[in-house]
């Protein structure tokens, strides 16, 4: 299935942009299921199983990535730029960056060029542009449009001791993870959403979690990892290597506590590494599904990722296969 993964994060799909990430899913579950797609380009997936529930069980995760909009051309053919969704600067400037098929980069002053004050500050994004080697407003325009979309353009690749660099992998970890339960055969009927606009307010999980009206929802995600040089403590957050995350609270939710104490469960009970966030921060598509139509008890299961929201985020393999454990393991438990 990591070949799947590569080919997932491989294909460019912001907020609003999602298009060829859902005609690449679409095209995997195809006969295995029954599906639809809503007016904000979410797709809702019914799986058929053996037994029909007496809950009804939803899993989700989002297509969306973090990106780039273009805002402006300037006379000498430079792209001004917003982020689409949360970027920090730190993690932009000098970036190789895709749109519409061209490479660029983006720029700022030159450090010769700095004050002093400007020298001991990241540059703001208002303050960065995108050079795709056009010489005129003209020549830009003819390959780039105000409202075009622009990418981390990175290599997916193996490198360490089990490791994966790539961009996108928040989440289409978790649309692999799903994808692979959809081509199975499942005990249970089970509902699935691919939500879109998850990185810029939650927008696609608000409208299928209302048509799907589920009892609980399992959220899929990635989340940020601190093991870094010189972090400990609490404010490593999660770490790579130690197992999927479930989390109590972020800054969306306050997950139900019962779904918690059951994922550590049943994690204990088939020896499978797991490990929860211990810091209350970020947020996913639970935040929306928690409090849509009647509500819903959500749980959210998250691989550990280094350098999230950037151009190369890193996880490892076996946080993956003990995430696919966990659910392998824990969904029998949730429909009864």
């Amino acid at each position: 299935m990591l070949v799947l993964l590569k080919e997932l994060c491989k294909i460019n799909g912001a907020s609003g942009d999602e298009k060829r990430v859902r005609e690449y899913i679409i095209e995997k579950i195809s006969g295995h299921c029954e599906y639809s797609v809503d007016a904000l380009g979410s797709v809702i997936v019914f799986k058929k199983g053996r037994n029909t529930p007496a809950r009804k069980i939803m899993i989700s995760a989002h297509m969306d990535e973090v990106a780039f909009i273009i805002t402006d051309i300037t006379d000498d053919g430079y792209l001004k730029f917003q982020c689409v969704g949360g970027i920090s600067a730190g993690a932009v400037i000098d970036r190789e960056i895709e749109i519409n098929g061209v490479k660029g980069v983006i720029g700022a002053k030159a450090v010769h060029l700095l004050s002093g004050d400007e020298k001991n500050k990241v540059p703001e994004i208002s303050e960065m542009y995108i050079d795709i080697g056009a010489e005129s407003k003209n020549e830009a325009q003819s390959v780039v449009s105000r409202g075009d979309f622009a990418y981390f353009s990175c290599d997916y690749s193996d490198f360490g001791n089990g490791l994966i660099k790539a961009k996108a992998l928040d989440d289409r970890i978790g649309c692999m993870l799903m994808i692979e339960l959809i081509c199975s055969d499942l005990e249970y009927d089970t509902y699935f959403c691919f939500n879109t606009q998850e990185e810029v307010g939650l927008r696609g999980a608000v409208c299928t979690s209302y048509s799907v009206q589920s009892d609980i929802s399992v959220v899929l995600e990635a989340t940020t990892a601190a093991d870094l040089c010189g972090v400990k403590g609490a404010d490593r957050c999660c770490v790579l290597g130690e197992g999927p995350v479930v989390s109590f609270m972020d800054g969306r939710t306050v997950y139900d506590s019962e779904l918690y104490a059951l994922a550590f469960a049943v994690a204990e009970q088939n020896n499978i590494k797991i490990q929860t966030k211990t810091l209350i921060a970020g947020g996913n598509d639970a935040g929306a599904i928690q409090t849509s139509g009647r509500g819903s008890r959500v749980i959210a299961v998250s691989l550990p990722c280094r350098y999230i929201h950037s151009a190369a985020g890193v996880v490892n393999k076996s946080d993956i296969e003990n995430t696919r454990k966990l659910l392998y393991a824990l969904l029998p438990e949730l429909y009864d």
